[in-house]
């Protein structure tokens, strides 16, 4: 064993996705240390193998990182500036057809279109938007009409305005600065999803600690 002194500083996002089996310290965390000797023993610390081909996850305390960093540098200080529970995701990357890409685009841009077509014209139908129209317009004008007028076109303007103010962009182009009501669901459900699955994680006694379950080797068959 080496006898390193100092102080390595590590820090390690909440969910990290690896494209190959045997998963090193370096894959999963960032370091820092005034010594760059240590830093490259350190990254090319082994910690994970997944066995079996496919989708896999499990979830890696801290602590185990940490001790097996003291098992090659047992002198090093180790100061954790990141979170205490990492959820690695493994995945063999196969690349998809540009058609298949293409097709899944255009999927969800007509289900988007038309669910979002469907619901604004079932809201309009079941208040009757048309009636309450021709009514305020003989109430202002005193005149009736049976076609489009003004109302018609600059509430068609105004729910058009109103949604790309709302999602904050249109295609590629972002009108302020600030992330989208999506972004923000997106991060909202993630934040859900990973801490379900640290909990549960712990809960069923499969997260890879110090004295407990889970060694180097992670089979398919454990899945959260």
């Amino acid at each position: 064993m080496a006898s390193e002194k100092g102080t390595l500083y590590i820090k390690g996002s909440r969910d990290v996705e690896v494209t190959k089996p045997d998963v090193t310290l370096g894959d999963l965390l960032s370091m820092e240390c005034t010594d760059r000797a240590v830093l490259a023993k350190i990254r090319s610390l082994k910690l994970l193998k997944f066995k079996k081909s496919g989708r896999q996850r499990c979830v890696v305390s801290i602590l185990k990182i940490i001790g097996r960093i003291h098992e090659v540098c047992p002198s090093l200080d180790v100061q954790n500036m990141g979170e205490q529970d990492i959820i690695v995701t493994y995945e063999d990357q196969k690349t998809p057809a540009l058609a298949w890409h293409i097709a899944k685009t255009a999927f969800v841009a007509a289900v988007t279109f038309f669910g979002a077509a469907f619901s604004i014209m079932a809201f309009n139908n079941d208040v009757d938007v048309t009636k309450l129209f021709g009514q305020i317009y003989e109430f202002v004008t005193g005149e009736s009409t049976n076609s489009i007028t003004v109302l018609e076109v600059t509430y068609s303007v105004g729910v058009t305005a109103g949604i790309l103010i709302f999602f904050n962009h249109f295609g590629k182009k972002r009108f302020t600065v600030d992330p989208t009501p999506m972004e923000i669901q997106m991060r909202l459900y993630e934040n859900d999803i990973q801490t379900t699955l640290i909990e549960n994680s712990d809960r069923k006694g499969e997260e890879i600690d110090v004295g407990g379950v889970g060694a180097a080797d992670i089979s398919g068959d454990r899945r959260t």
